[in-house]
């Protein structure tokens, strides 16, 4: 499915210049086939590349990517530690290939709870990629939505203390700055996989104005072909921002 193609059959809305995606159903996919849950977190990094390609094909501009959440700490000891170094791997593995390719690594999240072996080889492949412009690739780990309103809060706080900022000069657009994410556009779409409707605390201040749209297959499933479709649904909305339909088609038609 071509660019062209997805655009030539829409209300008007432009291809999304910002996909967010949770990636949820890799341990049911690995269940489903009486496998251990850390073989489908290693079938979702094919999905992932799948999705990356995909991505850079239909010229998206960023790719935010949910792997890892605050909470899922609390999952067993075992599959965190198969988390960790899968994650270390992938790192390791892709670094050369992302910078090959033009793609800029930005990691958001709290990384203090990594070991310094994981924030040291963070910190290499981003500063490595640091110069890419073909895709931002922006992976949330150890992330949550309320962990980014909070730490952006805290910041203020701390400028409004040290004299740097006004508290009166606070507003949506500043607060905006002290978020993750506020250098890229904010997400035009965000898919959700296996069946889940829920944001489960994912870009809480960025996905304010942002499409849902829900993915009945398994992460491990989810290819070019799934997001095409995605992006196609998402091309045939009309985004109103707060505006009637008749505003949009006469803005569209002046």
């Amino acid at each position: 499915m071509s660019v062209n193609n997805i655009s030539n059959n829409t209300l008007g809305t432009e291809l999304p210049r910002h996909i967010a995606i949770i990636m949820d159903g890799n341990n049911r996919w690995a269940k489903a086939r009486r496998l251990p849950g850390l073989a489908g977190h290693r079938a979702g990094v094919e999905s992932v590349r799948q999705v990356i390609e995909g991505c850079i094909e239909q010229g998206v501009e960023s790719l935010t990517l949910f792997a890892f959440s605050s909470e899922n700490w609390r999952r067993p000891a075992l599959e965190v530690k198969g988390l960790m170094e899968l994650f270390m791997r992938a790192l390791e593995r892709e670094a050369r290939k992302l910078e090959k390719n033009g793609i800029r690594l930005h990691i958001i999240g709290d990384r203090s709870r990594f070991s310094a072996s994981l924030q040291r080889k963070m910190e290499e492949v981003e500063t490595l990629t640091a110069g890419n412009t073909t895709l931002n690739l922006n992976i949330a780990a150890n992330y949550g939505g309320r962990w980014d309103i909070t730490q952006a809060a805290a910041a203020i706080a701390r400028d409004c203390v040290a004299g740097t900022l006004d508290p009166d000069a606070v507003d949506e657009a500043l607060f905006d700055g002290y978020c993750m994410l506020s250098d890229q556009p904010k997400p035009d779409l965000c898919i959700r996989t296996a069946g889940e409707q829920r944001i489960s605390n994912f870009l809480i201040w960025q996905l304010a104005y942002t499409e849902l749209y829900f993915a009945d297959c398994f992460w491990p499933d989810f290819g070019k072909h799934e997001l095409n479709a995605a992006i196609r649904d998402y091309c045939g909305r009309q985004r109103r921002f707060g505006k009637t339909s008749e505003q949009i088609e006469a803005e569209r038609g002046a």
